[in-house]
């Protein structure tokens, strides 16, 4: 990653419709995926080639999504997929949902302290610490993939279970007027 731009290649995903809100939750942890293979490919070349013109553009990439499509994915989570959980009588599905609120506020913290390097990298800065900016990256990262798994492999399923064909419609078009009031 020597020279070029550090990018996502593919990154543009079938567009899911609102219709289909959990096909768009599906498409978002694709998306949640991709940008952290962008900050693992992103901290590499910081440490070989510092906040050069690619590293910037990762950068920016980076901050995009995850101060701007991420936490209203974790709002939407927690706005439409968990409340029915835990209105049932399942006190381990009470648990995991529980577990997947506590990561989301941990993901938010970690942000907290990742965002401002990648801030440093975006706007050229020289003296980014690369081991700083992978300490973080990683702590970052490691809050998706179990995180990730459990919401679709357990939590997705139940949730689309529990919710019928109006409150799926309700589900979708409040995550659309929520990101058009943004």
């Amino acid at each position: 990653m020597s020279t070029g731009r550090i990018g996502l290649p593919g990154f543009s995903s079938p567009a899911a419709g609102f219709d289909e809100p959990f096909a768009m939750l599906d498409a978002c942890h694709e998306r949640v995926r991709r940008s952290l293979g962008l900050l693992a490919r992103l901290v590499d070349h910081v440490a070989a080639h510092g906040s050069d013109g690619s590293a910037r553009g990762a950068a920016a990439d980076v901050l995009r999504y995850f101060d701007l499509a991420a936490p209203r994915h974790h709002e939407d989570e927690e706005l439409h997929v968990f409340p029915p959980l835990l209105a049932s009588d399942d006190q381990s599905l009470h648990a995991v949902v529980q577990r997947l609120a506590a990561d989301h506020a941990l993901m938010h913290e970690a942000w907290g302290a990742l965002r401002p390097l990648l801030q440093d990298v975006s706007a050229g800065a020289d003296g980014v610490s690369p081991a700083a900016l992978r300490d973080a990256a990683a702590r970052f990262a490691s809050l998706y993939g179990e995180h990730i798994a459990l919401e679709e492999q357990r939590v997705y399923p139940a949730a689309r279970a529990a919710l019928d064909a109006a409150a799926l419609r309700l589900m979708g078009e409040d995550m659309q007027r929520r990101r058009q009031a943004h």
